[in-house]
């Protein structure tokens, strides 16, 4: 309990520097993000619980990567991630999870993410800002991709990658639990750096 404290500070403070930073207001950050006043207040006073779907949004309005939003400051020239040091930013109702590893630095960082999804699980995203690229790397396993509504069998071994602009789902397929790698390519940009 007393991790998740410090990640919700963290969380509070990197919300609040970053919409200074963009010069937005609460009610403009909102209305942009589509993220309720109010839960932005909480989220600045290290409040409530959001989740993944409103950190994606509050990161694509303020053109940052959702680790920026939960990043303390650098800790060295290398960093090293166990996946179990990383509580999931996601949870299915199959047991799946989504877990944020790390962000790269510079002008156009990447985000790293473990994915699991048991069959039939499913997770939609609404469609990111333009220039973000999604890879996905399935391990084990085997997944759907919707892109557009057009599904893409995934299977292990397999790579796929797509512009993220559009709506797209993610969904276990198949008889076993689905593992994989995503990268979320950010674009280029002063206010992508983390």
């Amino acid at each position: 309990m007393v991790e998740t404290a410090a990640a919700l500070r963290t969380v509070a403070r990197n919300v609040r520097a970053a919409r200074t930073r963009a010069g937005l207001s609460l009610e403009e950050l909102s209305r942009r993000s589509q993220v309720s006043k109010g839960a932005l207040v909480a989220l600045e006073k290290a409040q409530g619980n959001p989740n993944l779907a409103t950190l994606v949004r509050l990161a694509d309005t303020l053109g940052i990567s959702v680790s920026a939003l939960m990043q303390g400051p650098s800790e060295g020239r290398v960093r090293i991630v166990d996946a179990d040091a990383v509580a999931p930013l996601w949870t299915g109702e199959r047991g799946g999870e989504a877990r944020l590893m790390l962000t790269t630095s510079g002008p156009a960082p990447v985000e790293v993410w473990r994915w699991r999804l048991a069959p039939d699980e499913t997770y939609p995203s609404h469609p990111h800002q333009a220039g973000v690229v999604e890879t996905v790397s399935v391990t084990s396993g085997r997944m759907v991709l919707i892109v557009d509504g057009v599904e893409h069998t995934v299977e292990a071994g397999q790579t796929a990658t797509f512009d993220a602009d559009a709506p797209h789902t993610y969904r276990g397929s198949g008889t076993e639990t689905c593992s994989l790698i995503m990268t979320v390519h950010l674009p280029p940009g002063p206010a992508s750096t983390t």
